[in-house]
């Protein structure tokens, strides 16, 4: 397995990515869509998600596949960002048919930045806008770190970011992951430099660092987070897609087996006051060819997402009166 040409959820042909942020509102939007709709499903470990018309993605209901997928900031808020997207769908008369009638289907899901800095005292929710622009935004290319939804996002002791991550696996598929890193666990060991992710690191993708040498780890709560916000309110979202033809009930498999990725990169996770979510994306451009295929996309889908959540937390830049440092200001010395 090796990664795709950029590294992205955008190596799998026919996925676009969009992302639209306001600095002064230290908040955003990033959205996953496609030139056809795609087949989708979910899975929440967190305590505490915020989530719209995820209910659609059970295997049990009749909708098969969805037009776009929202991840943004603004918590509550911020699920008002797929209203943005449906408006845009609708202008390019895409959506679920049912007679003239034209249905955009748009699940999405939310991170809490309220308390992450910025002016958050709008008279009129800008969510709807941002996930316009992103919607309008869409392309086969996407930055990372501070940018869309990863604007406000923080961890335990540093600034979190978006960040993506592929692998093309030997079969010919694609596996990939785009997430928005905000938990309440860190991301990085005890000393802000090396990963938890680590192990999983391909070509310097976050640095190089390796893993942390030193025993014991993991036994530390510390989190400069909570010390900034006094709140346990966070989550890390994300995205797995791959281009192998699968159903809606193996895209749910696959969101589940991807949770191990958040694990891996994120201590603790799944918490109480995290909202930890994964969908997962199919655009069926390859049959499965063994019987053995849905558990290899299910691992790939995990190794991506480990090592998008370090690289988008690696990539997070600084900006005027952020809460946090990030991993460059800390490392400035490597």
């Amino acid at each position: 397995m090796i990664p795709g040409p950029h590294n992205a959820i955008t190596d799998i042909s026919g996925l676009r990515v969009g992302n639209a942020q306001d600095d002064a509102l230290k908040s955003g939007v990033t959205v996953l869509t496609a030139d056809a709709p795609f087949t989708a499903s979910v899975s929440v470990m967190g305590g505490a998600p915020g989530t719209r018309e995820t209910d659609l993605l059970a295997p049990d209901k009749s909708v098969a596949q969805v037009d776009a997928l929202v991840l943004s900031g603004g918590s509550a808020y911020g699920l008002d960002a797929c209203s943005g997207v449906v408006a845009g769908l609708r202008a390019q008369g895409r959506g679920f048919r049912v007679g003239d009638a034209i249905i955009p289907l748009v699940p999405g899901a939310i991170i809490f930045d309220l308390l992450s800095g910025g002016d958050k005292d709008w008279a009129d929710t800008p969510y709807p806008a941002l996930g316009r622009a992103a919607f309008d935004a869409a392309t086969d290319h996407t930055d990372i770190g501070t940018v869309g939804a990863g604007t406000g996002a923080m961890t335990a002791m540093m600034k979190g970011g978006l960040g993506t991550a592929s692998l093309r696996l030997d079969t010919g598929a694609t596996v990939a992951a785009l997430v928005v890193a905000n938990p309440m666990g860190s991301v990085t060991t005890p000393g802000d430099r090396h990963f938890w992710a680590a192990p999983f690191e391909i070509d310097g993708e976050f640095g190089g660092l390796g893993p942390d040498p030193a025993s014991g780890l993991g036994r530390s709560m510390d989190s400069r987070k909570l010390t900034a916000m006094l709140e346990r309110a966070n989550t890390t979202i994300a995205i797995v897609a791959t281009d192998a033809t699968l159903d809606k009930a193996q895209c749910q498999r696959v969101a589940i087996a991807a949770h191990d990725g958040i694990g891996r990169a994120c201590v603790p996770a799944h918490s109480p006051g995290d909202g930890d979510l994964v969908f997962a994306v199919s655009t069926g451009a390859m049959a499965l060819t063994a019987p053995t295929d849905l558990g290899l996309i299910g691992h790939a889908a995990a190794l991506c997402l480990t090592r998008a959540i370090a690289r988008g937390v690696h990539a997070a830049t600084p900006a005027p009166d952020d809460l946090l440092p990030t991993w460059g200001q800390l490392n400035a010395d490597i």
